[in-house]
């Protein structure tokens, strides 16, 4: 508990240091840039278009992954952000 003036300005320039290292922090996570996959990115959408239309077609599943473009598992995943899609326009 703080109860003279000394105490305050003492907490408060601890409290000042305790800002700027976390400032500091905070621009090194600004820094990072994030690893794994780059979602919703320009080549992504390229491709998740090109599932659209080939899906939408008639194709199934792993006839456009036997083409060799995607992954099995990117086509599901693109699978689901389609379903995702078409709830959200029937709601």
């Amino acid at each position: 508990m703080v109860t003279t003036i000394e105490q305050a300005l003492e907490k408060i320039a601890e409290l000042e240091s305790e800002n700027k290292a976390l400032r500091e922090e905070i621009e090194r996570y600004k820094n990072i840039t994030p690893a794994g996959r780059k979602k919703h990115d320009e080549t992504w959408m390229a491709s998740y278009n090109d599932f659209v239309v080939k899906y939408e077609s008639g194709m199934t599943i792993m006839e456009i992954v036997n083409q060799g473009e995607i992954s099995r598992r990117t086509a599901y995943r693109y699978k689901a952000y389609y379903d995702e899609l078409r709830n959200k326009k029937m709601d």
